[in-house]
């Protein structure tokens, strides 16, 4: 299972024709607003007339955002038959009636976005493996109103139906998702909204923002009814954009990090040669047929002749040198990082009732994974749509950890090169300088136009929990609309 791949999908089979066919106003089916009482708690319920999603939330429950005076709501968004989606949203701290919107996804794909938001850059954390949460300082919602959803349906504390197989097919969901929420929230309608992911995002995150543009295309056309979505950010850390790219660098990576070799100088030629005869032709064929059969078979293929060997000892059926969590090279594999407190603080029944809970929370599952493993989507790359975002001028920042081996940063640096563009050649020359945060060296970075790249210095596969200060600054300058800068 490549957990590298943390994803959002949300199956819904909802298209954008649903909403093609503008019903006249004085015709047109109302919103409904309810509450009622269920369990000792009190719940508002929403359905959208446009959508026939419900929406059925806490507000303030008390958990995670104790700072005074800042609202949050927790609940399900159903946008069909047994098919309940989690969602968790914390106002900005500071001024949240004109702050931006940002959402945050964890991947898998079936990870859940729990991880991001108490281990990586949510409103609370368990500080040194606390048993409890505490306030994070440096918690994306310091500067947006912040949206974390569990998707696809089956992750987290979603339940139900899960109709999504595929990158693709998951986008309509999401943009469903926004399109009840907006209208459930209408004040942050028209707000600066941008989308932060990590891993498996490599491939959803393009794909959804770039989905979201047809959709605001359409709607300005009027074949769409809906709700413009105002995307002015993309930020993806540690991604995994394109195999064929990101399995060379599986090979490169273990033998030129800068911490430890993981393999050999004869080792890299071997795999290096067996990624070129056995890898890349099988993922030219998932790219040339498209097929789901042909797509998972490179995925198998790739696995078990490069990243399945690289990534164990011998003992385990590898070649590796050592040990190594593929998350952090620095901890071993049987001690994984950072610590997994928050999900025994999430099974308490006190916290899940407080929050509007009705599932037992999991991690990553299984379920949702094996359906995109079904489908080869991992061996799908989605530079295409990366860059077509790039293209519309909107800020993306790719960005990643140095320690994280998993989707490391050669990778992320070989897809960045190659997003097309008007700045592509200046790019690719562009050197790699200094980045800093009120001074103190934290990464290296370049950036042309609207598109940046940063190697995040002594961090693993979740930037926010290592480098919060770094994670922080980077959020703050994407979703402010300008390039980073060192401080």
């Amino acid at each position: 299972m490549r957990l590298c791949n943390q994803l959002i999908s949300v199956g819904l089979a909802l298209s954008s024709s649903a909403f093609a066919s503008p019903v006249p106003n004085d015709e047109a089916p109302k919103d409904k607003r309810s509450f009622v009482e269920r369990d000792g708690q009190n719940f508002t319920v929403f359905e959208h007339a446009a959508t026939g999603a419900k929406i059925e939330f806490v507000t303030n429950s008390g958990i995670c955002e104790t700072t005074p005076g800042v609202n949050q709501y927790s609940g399900y968004l159903s946008v069909g038959t047994n098919m309940n989606m989690w969602f968790w949203f914390f106002e900005a701290r500071t001024a949240p009636t004109t702050a931006p919107l940002a959402t945050w996804f964890n991947g898998g794909p079936g990870c859940s976005s729990m991880i991001g938001l108490f281990q990586e850059n949510g409103p609370c954390h368990f500080a040194n493996g606390a048993s409890t949460p505490s306030l994070n300082p440096y918690s994306f919602n310091t500067y947006a109103n912040m949206l974390y959803v569990d998707q696809p349906i089956g992750t987290g504390f979603s339940y139900g139906t899960d109709g999504a197989s595929s990158t693709v097919t998951a986008a309509p969901y999401v943009w469903t998702f926004l399109q009840a929420f907006y209208a459930q929230f209408p004040q942050y309608e028209n707000r600066n909204f941008g989308i932060f992911t990590e891993s498996y995002g490599g491939h959803y995150g393009p794909e959804f923002a770039d989905y979201f543009e047809q959709q605001n295309a359409a709607i300005t056309s009027g074949t769409v009814k809906g709700q413009n979505i105002k995307l002015v950010a993309l930020g993806i850390n540690n991604g995994w954009f394109d195999p064929t790219l990101q399995y060379k660098a599986y090979v490169d990576f273990s033998y030129n990090n800068t911490y430890k070799p993981i393999i050999t100088a004869a080792q890299h030629t071997t795999y290096t040669n067996t990624y070129n005869s056995k890898c890349v032709p099988a993922l030219n064929t998932c790219k040339s047929s498209g097929s789901n059969s042909a797509c998972e078979t490179a995925d198998n293929t790739c696995y078990n002749d490069i990243e399945g060997p690289l990534s164990a000892t011998p003992a385990n059926g590898g070649v590796a040198a050592y040990d190594f969590d593929v998350y952090d090279i620095r901890e071993p594999s049987a001690d994984p990082y950072p610590p997994e407190t928050y999900s025994s603080y999430l099974l308490q029944p006190s916290v899940t009732s407080a929050i509007g809970a009705k599932a037992t929370y999991t991690e990553c599952p299984n379920a949702p994974y094996n359906k995109f493993a079904a489908t080869g989507d991992d061996s799908r790359s989605f530079l295409t749509q990366l860059s077509a975002v790039v293209q519309s001028g909107i800020q993306v920042v790719v960005w990643a950890g140095d320690a994280d081996w998993i989707c490391n940063w050669f990778g992320g640096l070989a897809a960045a090169n190659a997003v097309t563009y008007s700045g592509t050649s200046a790019f690719n020359a562009a050197p790699l300088n200094t980045y800093t945060v009120s001074g103190t060296q934290g990464g290296t970075f370049k950036t042309v136009g609207n598109f940046n790249f940063l190697r995040v210095f002594g961090a693993g596969h979740e930037v926010p929990y290592y480098q919060p200060q770094v994670a922080l600054q980077v959020f703050k300058q994407i979703m402010g609309g300008g390039p980073l800068k060192s401080t």
